[in-house]
């Protein structure tokens, strides 16, 4: 996003944040996210549409007349604020402010396992799903098919989550089947970086020889605490060609004690 939609944004998500607290209600947070998600999918269909409401040549109170003449008796109280301040911003384009509200839609949906005490939960879910996708390739190229239907994607995906996980990770999931940004893998590891975020934690990737269990990985997120100064959420997965150790992401900065790695450093030493 360029800086004028990053400003609107984040004033957005600043307000959003504030009056789901001040409802604090599961209910509440979760109909805002699925009702801006709704919202931004008509908007992501109709360029006129989404380029009215950022006109910057109409003024604030007719942009926000238009949302409200829009949206005002199909969605919430909560949701329709949160589309007037939309309406009232500046964004650099019409797509970035669709892209604005797909984030709000996640983050509404975030406070809602929030609320109901399962963000950490879900983080996980994300994780492990995107994991599963990246094992299977080919229900992978399926759900990256922009050629194919959307409702026979969500179908797919829906019945591969269908009582493994909460309501809220199948909802966030069939948000990027329905509005991919790169590819689902990427985009599922993404929301799973951001629950971990809104729980205040760094996120580090862990690849290990053999499966860590909740206590080596909560040493691990003590010991990576440290170093790095702030609170570490470990997401693991098992790679058994390391032979031995693990190697540990976390953003750019990669440590390396894998067993295969300490091989490979030996060998180039050796030439």
């Amino acid at each position: 996003m360029k800086a004028a939609s990053r400003e609107s944004l984040a004033s957005a998500t600043e307000s959003l944040d504030s009056n789901l607290a001040a409802q604090a209600g599961v209910a509440v947070s979760t109909m805002t996210g699925m009702e801006l998600f709704e919202v931004s999918q008509v908007l992501g269909d109709d360029r006129e549409l989404r380029g009215a409401i950022i006109d910057e040549s109409a003024s604030t109170e007719s942009r926000k007349k238009l949302v409200n003449d829009l949206f005002g008796a199909k969605v919430s109280p909560a949701t329709l604020q949160v589309l007037e301040q939309i309406a009232s911003s500046k964004w650099s384009s019409a797509r970035e402010m669709v892209s604005g509200l797909v984030a709000l839609s996640r983050r509404a949906l975030m406070r809602g396992a929030e609320s109901e005490g399962q963000l950490g939960q879900v983080e996980d879910e994300l994780f492990r799903l995107s994991r599963i996708l990246d094992r299977e390739g080919e229900l992978t190229q399926l759900l990256s098919d922009r050629a194919a239907e959307p409702a026979r994607k969500r179908k797919l995906l829906a019945d591969v989550l269908y009582g493994k996980v909460t309501k809220f990770t199948e909802a966030l999931a069939l948000q990027v089947i329905d509005r991919p940004e790169h590819n689902p893998i990427d985009d599922i590891a993404n929301l799973a970086a951001e629950a971990a975020q809104l729980q205040g934690r760094t996120v580090a990737h862990v690849v290990s020889a053999g499966e860590l269990n909740e206590g080596q990985q909560a040493v691990l997120a003590e010991k990576l605490g440290k170093i790095y100064g702030r609170a570490m959420s470990i997401h693991s997965e098992v790679d058994t060609s390391l032979l031995g150790g693990m190697t540990i992401r976390v953003g750019d900065e990669v440590i390396d004690g894998s067993t295969a790695g300490k091989i490979e450093r030996l060998r180039t030493a050796l030439k």
